[in-house]
């Protein structure tokens, strides 16, 4: 394992292992103070999929209640913090997240992808940030499907409601093959705070899975 002293670190890097072991709930000796604005997260398109019924209050993706299989697919643990441009966490910000299976089929019925769907994965949920606007699930990592005569990156939807503002975003991942031609993302300005790179995981957390910090910021919160 590399080590590291904190003059070798970006802020991004320090911003990333202060959330990650955050919501790991891992003690961090470390202040980390971000003195400038912080860029508000890209809006995305709320797209065709978003669940017909009443999202669960779930933080763990991979299983469905009343069900004892668990999801196919790499194992995610994505957390983060809900903020405003200032950099104060927005507490009790809902969040609504939804995604495609590890086949790159919606649970939702308008998606018409003859890829299987997975039983044991409902592919939605609804969460709420807590007083220091951190925020934490369990799913899998989506795959790509086609979009016409195109593919869309694999991606995760998110729909944030904070105390001013709302938001329609989706978080991609670093490497996908198709994020240099999607038109959604790269219609997005500063769409690099969109693009999450996948970790290993702390030793809490499963050892096959990849940890990823998504930080959302709300203009206002």
């Amino acid at each position: 394992m590399a080590c590291y002293s904190i003059g070798d670190l970006s802020r991004r890097d320090l911003m990333k292992m202060s959330a990650a072991i955050a919501g790991a709930n891992t003690f961090f000796p470390i202040d980390v103070v971000v003195a400038a604005a912080l860029q508000p997260t890209p809006r995305q398109v709320l797209g065709p999929f978003y669940p017909r019924t009443s999202l669960a209050r779930t933080s763990d993706l991979t299983h469905v209640p009343g069900r004892t299989g668990r999801a196919a697919g790499l194992v995610l643990d994505v957390m983060g913090r809900v903020l405003n441009i200032s950099g104060e966490p927005v507490a009790n910000a809902k969040l609504d997240v939804w995604q495609a299976n590890s086949h790159g089929r919606y649970t939702n019925p308008s998606d018409d992808n003859p890829a299987p769907l997975d039983p044991n994965f409902e592919g939605s949920a609804t969460l709420e940030s807590d007083a220091e606007g951190r925020y934490r699930f369990i799913t899998i990592k989506p795959a790509a499907y086609p979009d016409g005569n195109a593919m869309r990156p694999a991606h995760i939807h998110f729909k944030v409601s904070g105390r001013h503002d709302r938001l329609v975003t989706q978080m991609y991942f670093e490497g996908d093959p198709y994020n240099a031609e999607d038109p959604f993302l790269n219609s997005a300005e500063h769409k690099e705070l969109l693009i999450a790179e996948m970790l290993a995981p702390p030793k809490e957390f499963e050892p096959d899975s990849k940890a990823i910090v998504f930080d959302i910021v709300l203009y206002n919160g």
